[in-house]
Protein backbone atom coordinates (compact mmCIF):
# COMPACT_ATOMS: atom_id res chain seq x y z
CA UNK A 1 0.00 0.00 0.00
CA UNK A 2 1.27 3.60 -0.80
CA UNK A 3 2.56 6.05 1.76
CA UNK A 4 2.30 9.89 2.07
CA UNK A 5 5.55 11.78 1.87
CA UNK A 6 3.88 13.81 4.38
CA UNK A 7 3.86 13.61 7.86
CA UNK A 8 4.72 14.17 11.76
CA UNK A 9 5.89 12.04 14.18
CA UNK A 10 7.71 12.87 17.90
CA UNK A 11 9.28 10.10 20.59
CA UNK A 12 11.35 11.13 24.04
CA UNK A 13 12.64 9.60 26.91
CA UNK A 14 15.13 10.00 29.83
CA UNK A 15 18.66 9.41 30.11
CA UNK A 16 21.41 9.76 31.95
CA UNK A 17 18.72 11.86 33.92
CA UNK A 18 17.66 14.16 30.73
CA UNK A 19 14.84 14.05 28.80
CA UNK A 20 15.32 13.52 25.47
CA UNK A 21 12.23 14.62 22.64
CA UNK A 22 12.80 14.12 19.37
CA UNK A 23 10.81 15.58 16.18
CA UNK A 24 10.27 15.12 12.72
CA UNK A 25 8.60 16.22 10.08
CA UNK A 26 9.05 15.32 6.32
CA UNK A 27 7.89 16.70 3.19
CA UNK A 28 7.61 15.35 -0.77
CA UNK A 29 10.60 15.33 -2.42
CA UNK A 30 12.51 13.69 -5.38
CA UNK A 31 15.54 11.90 -3.42
CA UNK A 32 16.83 11.78 0.22
CA UNK A 33 17.26 15.42 2.12
CA UNK A 34 17.45 15.36 5.81
CA UNK A 35 18.28 18.42 7.88
CA UNK A 36 19.37 18.23 11.37
CA UNK A 37 19.07 20.51 14.23
CA UNK A 38 21.04 19.16 17.57
CA UNK A 39 22.43 21.03 20.41
CA UNK A 40 26.23 21.27 20.64
CA UNK A 41 26.98 18.25 22.58
CA UNK A 42 24.95 15.96 19.76
CA UNK A 43 26.51 17.59 16.46
CA UNK A 44 29.26 14.75 16.12
CA UNK A 45 26.49 11.92 16.10
CA UNK A 46 24.21 13.94 12.95
CA UNK A 47 25.99 11.30 10.62
CA UNK A 48 24.41 8.43 12.58
CA UNK A 49 21.29 9.79 12.99
CA UNK A 50 21.00 10.80 9.58
CA UNK A 51 21.45 7.16 8.65
CA UNK A 52 18.83 6.08 11.08
CA UNK A 53 16.23 8.26 9.77
CA UNK A 54 17.67 7.59 5.46
CA UNK A 55 17.02 3.59 6.44
CA UNK A 56 13.64 4.19 7.99
CA UNK A 57 11.98 6.42 5.96
CA UNK A 58 13.57 6.77 2.85
CA UNK A 59 12.81 8.84 0.13
CA UNK A 60 11.45 12.74 1.39
CA UNK A 61 12.41 16.05 2.61
CA UNK A 62 13.06 15.17 6.19
CA UNK A 63 13.25 17.85 9.58
CA UNK A 64 14.73 16.70 13.14
CA UNK A 65 14.71 18.58 15.74
CA UNK A 66 16.70 17.08 19.53
CA UNK A 67 16.64 18.64 22.73
CA UNK A 68 16.97 18.00 25.98
CA UNK A 69 15.84 19.22 29.59
CA UNK A 70 18.45 18.21 31.96
CA UNK A 71 16.39 17.07 34.95
CA UNK A 72 19.63 16.34 37.26
CA UNK A 73 20.25 19.00 40.17
CA UNK A 74 20.74 22.87 39.09
CA UNK A 75 24.14 22.84 39.65
CA UNK A 76 25.33 20.42 37.59
CA UNK A 77 25.72 23.16 35.23
CA UNK A 78 27.72 25.60 33.73
CA UNK A 79 28.09 28.81 31.13
CA UNK A 80 29.99 28.26 27.79
CA UNK A 81 32.06 31.06 28.62
CA UNK A 82 32.93 31.68 24.74
CA UNK A 83 28.99 31.45 23.89
CA UNK A 84 27.82 33.96 26.71
CA UNK A 85 30.43 36.71 25.39
CA UNK A 86 29.41 35.96 21.85
CA UNK A 87 25.93 36.42 22.59
CA UNK A 88 26.55 39.38 25.17
CA UNK A 89 28.65 41.14 22.45
CA UNK A 90 25.90 41.44 19.83
CA UNK A 91 23.03 42.43 22.06
CA UNK A 92 25.33 45.02 23.39
CA UNK A 93 25.69 46.56 19.44
CA UNK A 94 22.04 45.53 18.77
CA UNK A 95 21.34 47.61 22.05
CA UNK A 96 23.83 50.89 21.63
CA UNK A 97 21.65 51.24 18.04
CA UNK A 98 18.69 51.96 19.79
CA UNK A 99 20.06 53.67 22.95
CA UNK A 100 18.85 51.35 25.82
CA UNK A 101 20.80 50.21 28.70
CA UNK A 102 21.68 46.58 29.08
CA UNK A 103 19.62 45.66 32.08
CA UNK A 104 19.42 42.48 33.66
CA UNK A 105 21.14 41.37 30.75
CA UNK A 106 22.82 38.02 32.12
CA UNK A 107 19.38 36.39 32.95
CA UNK A 108 18.07 36.99 29.31
CA UNK A 109 21.54 35.96 28.12
CA UNK A 110 21.35 32.80 30.44
CA UNK A 111 18.21 31.72 29.04
CA UNK A 112 19.64 31.17 25.38
CA UNK A 113 20.88 28.40 23.30
CA UNK A 114 24.03 26.20 24.84
CA UNK A 115 25.01 29.11 27.27
CA UNK A 116 24.12 26.74 30.50
CA UNK A 117 25.84 23.63 29.31
CA UNK A 118 25.94 19.99 31.61
CA UNK A 119 28.78 19.06 33.63
CA UNK A 120 28.60 15.91 32.48
CA UNK A 121 27.33 16.07 28.52
CA UNK A 122 29.07 13.25 27.43
CA UNK A 123 26.92 9.63 27.29
CA UNK A 124 28.20 6.21 27.17
CA UNK A 125 27.94 3.89 24.61
CA UNK A 126 24.81 2.20 26.24
CA UNK A 127 23.16 6.18 26.69
CA UNK A 128 23.82 7.13 23.20
CA UNK A 129 22.22 3.67 21.96
CA UNK A 130 19.26 4.97 23.82
CA UNK A 131 19.11 8.07 22.21
CA UNK A 132 19.07 6.52 18.45
CA UNK A 133 16.04 4.34 20.51
CA UNK A 134 14.12 7.57 20.69
CA UNK A 135 14.78 8.44 17.53
CA UNK A 136 14.10 5.86 15.84
CA UNK A 137 10.51 5.57 18.08
CA UNK A 138 10.07 9.15 16.46
CA UNK A 139 10.76 7.85 12.97
CA UNK A 140 8.28 4.83 13.51
CA UNK A 141 5.28 7.36 14.19
CA UNK A 142 6.30 9.61 11.32
CA UNK A 143 5.74 6.04 9.49
CA UNK A 144 2.68 5.60 10.97
CA UNK A 145 1.51 9.20 10.00
CA UNK A 146 2.57 8.47 6.71
CA UNK A 147 0.63 5.02 6.18
CA UNK A 148 -2.93 6.65 7.71
CA UNK A 149 -2.22 9.79 5.09
CA UNK A 150 -1.16 7.12 2.52
CA UNK A 151 -4.94 5.25 2.97
CA UNK A 152 -6.95 8.21 2.02
CA UNK A 153 -4.22 9.33 -0.82
CA UNK A 154 -5.10 5.71 -2.02
CA UNK A 155 -8.83 6.68 -2.06
CA UNK A 156 -8.50 9.53 -3.71
CA UNK A 157 -6.44 8.35 -6.62
CA UNK A 158 -8.54 4.74 -7.15
CA UNK A 159 -10.98 7.14 -7.72
CA UNK A 160 -9.46 9.14 -10.35
CA UNK A 161 -8.17 5.78 -12.10
CA UNK A 162 -12.02 4.66 -11.97
CA UNK A 163 -13.57 7.83 -13.18
CA UNK A 164 -10.81 7.12 -16.40
CA UNK A 165 -11.98 3.80 -16.82
CA UNK A 166 -15.56 5.11 -16.77
CA UNK A 167 -14.78 7.89 -19.24
CA UNK A 168 -13.03 5.70 -21.65
CA UNK A 169 -16.44 3.33 -21.62
CA UNK A 170 -18.96 6.04 -22.73
CA UNK A 171 -16.16 7.51 -24.77
CA UNK A 172 -16.10 3.79 -26.84
CA UNK A 173 -20.27 4.16 -26.89
CA UNK A 174 -19.58 7.08 -30.02
CA UNK A 175 -17.18 4.52 -31.48
CA UNK A 176 -19.15 3.58 -34.30
CA UNK A 177 -21.20 6.36 -34.69
CA UNK A 178 -17.82 8.37 -35.31
CA UNK A 179 -16.38 6.16 -37.74
CA UNK A 180 -19.67 6.13 -39.23
CA UNK A 181 -19.77 9.88 -39.95
CA UNK A 182 -16.85 9.46 -41.67
CA UNK A 183 -18.01 7.16 -44.10
CA UNK A 184 -20.92 9.16 -44.58
CA UNK A 185 -18.80 11.83 -45.46
CA UNK A 186 -16.74 10.41 -47.63
CA UNK A 187 -19.56 8.77 -49.76
CA UNK A 188 -20.68 12.15 -50.31
CA UNK A 189 -17.75 13.55 -51.43
CA UNK A 190 -18.10 10.53 -54.11
CA UNK A 191 -21.22 11.28 -54.91
CA UNK A 192 -20.53 14.85 -56.04
CA UNK A 193 -17.42 14.38 -57.29
CA UNK A 194 -18.75 11.02 -59.88
CA UNK A 195 -21.54 14.44 -61.25
CA UNK A 196 -18.66 16.04 -62.43
CA UNK A 197 -15.93 13.44 -63.80
CA UNK A 198 -15.64 9.54 -63.62
CA UNK A 199 -14.03 8.12 -59.75
CA UNK A 200 -11.89 5.51 -59.24
CA UNK A 201 -14.19 3.20 -57.02
CA UNK A 202 -11.09 0.98 -56.06
CA UNK A 203 -9.21 4.36 -55.05
CA UNK A 204 -12.35 5.27 -52.79
CA UNK A 205 -12.36 2.24 -50.84
CA UNK A 206 -8.39 2.55 -50.51
CA UNK A 207 -9.36 6.10 -49.16
CA UNK A 208 -12.17 4.95 -47.06
CA UNK A 209 -9.49 1.76 -45.53
CA UNK A 210 -7.09 4.62 -45.21
CA UNK A 211 -9.15 6.68 -42.75
CA UNK A 212 -11.08 4.26 -40.93
CA UNK A 213 -7.24 2.91 -39.58
CA UNK A 214 -6.39 6.90 -39.07
CA UNK A 215 -9.28 6.77 -36.61
CA UNK A 216 -9.05 3.91 -34.83
CA UNK A 217 -8.80 3.62 -30.99
CA UNK A 218 -8.83 -0.11 -30.54
CA UNK A 219 -4.73 -0.04 -29.66
CA UNK A 220 -5.43 3.36 -27.38
CA UNK A 221 -8.24 1.54 -25.37
CA UNK A 222 -6.62 -1.74 -24.63
CA UNK A 223 -3.29 0.41 -24.01
CA UNK A 224 -4.92 2.70 -21.61
CA UNK A 225 -7.17 0.30 -19.74
CA UNK A 226 -3.67 -2.05 -19.29
CA UNK A 227 -2.00 1.21 -18.17
CA UNK A 228 -4.80 1.82 -15.50
CA UNK A 229 -4.96 -1.78 -14.01
CA UNK A 230 -1.13 -1.79 -13.54
CA UNK A 231 -1.26 1.80 -11.91
CA UNK A 232 -4.18 0.13 -8.95
CA UNK A 233 -1.82 -3.18 -9.31
CA UNK A 234 1.41 -0.87 -8.35
CA UNK A 235 -0.51 0.97 -5.36
CA UNK A 236 -1.25 -2.43 -3.66
CA UNK A 237 2.45 -3.29 -4.36
CA UNK A 238 4.87 -2.76 -0.63
CA UNK A 239 5.51 1.34 -0.11
CA UNK A 240 7.97 2.73 -1.98
CA UNK A 241 6.24 2.84 -5.75
CA UNK A 242 5.95 6.63 -6.03
CA UNK A 243 7.95 7.12 -8.79
CA UNK A 244 6.72 3.81 -10.44
CA UNK A 245 3.27 5.45 -10.47
CA UNK A 246 4.69 8.63 -12.02
CA UNK A 247 6.05 6.73 -14.50
CA UNK A 248 2.93 4.71 -15.70
CA UNK A 249 1.53 8.19 -14.94
CA UNK A 250 2.97 9.51 -18.00
CA UNK A 251 1.94 6.38 -20.22
CA UNK A 252 -1.35 6.91 -19.32
CA UNK A 253 -1.43 10.59 -20.50
CA UNK A 254 0.25 9.60 -24.14
CA UNK A 255 -2.89 7.35 -24.27
CA UNK A 256 -5.51 9.77 -23.87
CA UNK A 257 -3.93 12.50 -25.72
CA UNK A 258 -3.20 10.12 -28.65
CA UNK A 259 -7.38 9.37 -28.23
CA UNK A 260 -7.99 12.85 -28.53
CA UNK A 261 -6.57 14.10 -31.58
CA UNK A 262 -7.68 10.85 -33.04
CA UNK A 263 -11.52 11.41 -31.59
CA UNK A 264 -13.04 13.37 -34.60
CA UNK A 265 -16.38 13.92 -32.28
CA UNK A 266 -17.08 16.86 -30.45
CA UNK A 267 -19.08 14.44 -27.52
CA UNK A 268 -16.07 12.22 -27.38
CA UNK A 269 -14.03 15.82 -27.13
CA UNK A 270 -15.78 16.35 -24.47
CA UNK A 271 -15.15 13.15 -22.33
CA UNK A 272 -11.48 13.53 -23.41
CA UNK A 273 -11.26 16.77 -21.72
CA UNK A 274 -12.87 15.16 -18.35
CA UNK A 275 -10.04 12.52 -18.52
CA UNK A 276 -7.06 14.73 -18.58
CA UNK A 277 -8.71 16.71 -15.93
CA UNK A 278 -8.89 13.67 -14.11
CA UNK A 279 -5.10 12.98 -15.07
CA UNK A 280 -3.88 16.39 -14.03
CA UNK A 281 -5.37 15.57 -10.38
CA UNK A 282 -3.20 12.57 -10.08
CA UNK A 283 -0.01 14.29 -11.13
CA UNK A 284 -0.62 16.28 -8.09
CA UNK A 285 -1.24 13.49 -5.91
CA UNK A 286 1.90 11.65 -7.03
CA UNK A 287 4.57 14.13 -6.22
CA UNK A 288 3.47 13.41 -2.63
CA UNK A 289 3.38 9.47 -2.77
CA UNK A 290 6.42 7.70 -1.01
Amino acid sequence: MIHSMTGFGSAEGIVAEKKINVQLKSLNGKHSDISIKVPNGFKERELIYRKILSDQIGRGKVEMYLNYVDEADVNAYKIDEKTYLRYYQQLKSVHSKIDVPLDNISATICRLPDVLISESEEFSESEWEKVNDIIKEAANALINFRITEGEQLYKDLRSHIDAINALLSEALVYEDERLETVRARLQKNLEEAQQKEKVDSDRFEQELIYYMEKYDISEEKVRLQVHCKHFIETMDEVAGQGKKLGFITQEIGREINTLGSKANHAEMQKIVVEMKDRLEKIKEQILNVW
